[in-house]
């Protein structure tokens, strides 16, 4: 169970309209190394997970995931806020606006829908670890590229906060795979 606070979890605070940037922000919302993918990957995981602390560690990351989903998606938005058509369709957004006018809709920064081929799940828990790891690098490495693509001082401190978080996440995957090797080295599982 969860306890949802109506605040976001890092404030997102940009005042100029960016449709570039925020095509190039899709690609975390809805993309393969993107948000949501991590927030599915890791509470779906959980279940197969031999000891608590590491299932504990899932669900907690899994659900800060969902939080910055929603960072990404007030991101996306506030850049877009009063955008024409005119200008969605110069910035490559054109094909969104027919289809859901200004509807946030999962897909990367190409306008390749979201699918739940882009989370791993193994049931083996180490494989399972050292894929989260991977993927919190990854994120990492995306963000690191979009900071580069902005001058905006509003998006680089959002930017910032989910690349510490990123940071944060793949240090705690490997205090979870500690974990998950020494309770399976206990009880001689491999």
């Amino acid at each position: 169970m969860w306890i949802y606070e109506k605040k976001l979890e890092y404030p997102v605070k940009i005042h100029c309209k960016d449709l570039r940037m925020a095509k190039y922000l899709l690609t975390q919302y809805g993309g393969p190394d993107g948000e949501l993918s991590a927030a599915i990957r890791y509470l779906n995981q959980r279940y197969t997970i031999p000891t608590n602390e590491a299932k504990g560690l899932l669900t907690d990351i899994g659900t800060e995931e969902l939080a910055h989903v929603e960072i990404i998606c007030t991101m996306i938005y506030q850049l877009t806020k009063d955008a024409t058509v005119e200008e969605l369709e110069a910035a490559g957004l054109g094909s969104n606006y027919a289809i859901r006018n200004g509807a946030l809709f999962p897909t990367d920064s190409n306008g390749v829908p979201w699918t739940a081929s882009y989370i791993q799940a193994h049931a083996d828990p180490i494989t399972d670890l050292h894929e989260d790891m991977a993927a919190e690098q990854k994120a990492r490495s995306t963000y690191e590229h979009l900071l580069k693509l902005t001058d905006d001082p509003g998006i680089k401190d959002a930017l910032r906060f989910l690349w510490e978080r990123e940071v944060v996440h793949y240090q705690r995957f490997g205090e979870a795979l500690r974990i998950v090797q020494e309770y399976m080295q206990c009880k001689k599982i491999f």
